[in-house]
């Protein structure tokens, strides 16, 4: 399991002070990919963990060699719990986990175990359907981007059949449960942040490790990619506003499927609702409001009242009275 490998790492570099990648692996019988990415995910978790390059270099825990975990400070040491603890759904995972406990300072012990505990994780959607990409995909494309190599990534998008390109891995967003890889798709020049693109992972089909080197452009920063990548996708989202009024009743479920881009505004005369929804289209967004029935009335844009008056007269006709 990944958690004991980890605690195994961590006590290695307690122990040794600095080490290489390849001391890792040897020591934890793994490759040299698979210590690295272990190391990464260690900084990654808050422990004061840094690697430096050149001669003499490694990887170490600030502050230097210990022989056991009193060098973490109980915020660090609640930062890891609360990685590992919501995934700890197995018998060796729990098993990591007490044996990270005890490796505690006494006085530290009860807010790691609580931390351990604070949260769960549920990688289905409530029809039981998985929510997230298969685990070995998601963990070729992490590898990649740790080892910076490029990739020949399968990919389905809607509707049409799978295809194959090769794109640079730059990094794994994880947004409302669905991982997506940020890639550099214009590599014959070897810059990898030419042509930025979003990958959705439950659309990837095949991933292939290639040895070519990821040119990482000086100074990219994940968050900041991400942000720029994701902007023009939230504007979409919003790209046309429907007004219109509802029963005081109806601005729950308005609120649970429209979250916010939902704005309902003051009593109306007649008692209810002035409503204004943001969304890709004025008929997308009239879709979705017909569930709702007389409880909705949509006032404006012209289009969305046409698509409204469609459907009734489509659900009419299916199953109104012979």
């Amino acid at each position: 399991m990944r958690a004991d490998r980890l605690v195994a790492t961590l006590l290695f570099l307690q122990t040794r002070g600095r080490v290489t990648a390849r001391e890792v692996a040897v020591e934890l019988e793994v490759s040299e990919r698979t210590a690295r990415r272990d190391l990464e995910a260690l900084a990654a978790a808050g422990i004061p963990v840094y690697s430096q390059h050149g001669r003499g270099g490694g990887w170490s825990l600030v502050g230097g060699a210990r022989t056991d975990l009193t060098g973490l400070t109980a915020a660090e040491i609640r930062a890891m719990f609360l990685v590992a603890g919501p995934s700890a759904d197995s018998p060796e995972l729990r098993t990591a986990l007490r044996k990270l406990v005890r490796a505690l300072p006494a006085t530290l012990r009860p807010d790691a175990e609580a931390a351990s505990k604070a949260g769960v994780t549920d990688g289905t959607d409530w029809s039981r359907l998985p929510v997230t990409a298969g685990t070995p995909l998601l963990d070729a494309l992490q590898g990649a981007v740790v080892d910076g190599l490029r990739i020949r990534l399968g990919y389905a998008r809607p509707g049409s059949p799978a295809g194959t390109r090769t794109v640079a891995p730059l990094g794994v967003v994880t947004k409302a449960g669905v991982p997506y890889l940020v890639a550099g798709t214009d590599t014959a020049r070897g810059e990898a942040a030419a042509g930025l693109r979003i990958f959705r992972l439950d659309r990837v089909t095949s991933v292939e490790v290639t040895a070519e080197p990821v040119v990482r452009p000086e100074g990219f920063d994940l968050a900041t990619a991400w942000r720029a990548l994701a902007a023009p996708m939230e504007e979409r989202m919003r790209g046309a506003i429907v007004r219109g009024r509802a029963e005081p009743t109806a601005g729950r479920v308005l609120g649970m499927l429209f979250g916010g881009r939902l704005r309902l505004g003051g009593e109306r005369a007649d008692g209810w609702l002035e409503m204004e929804i943001d969304g890709p289209s004025p008929e997308v967004v009239a879709a979705q409001l017909a569930g709702l029935g007389a409880r909705v009335e949509v006032l404006e844009p012209p289009e969305a009242r046409e698509r409204l008056a469609r459907l009734g007269a489509e659900l009419a006709a299916l199953y109104g009275e012979e």
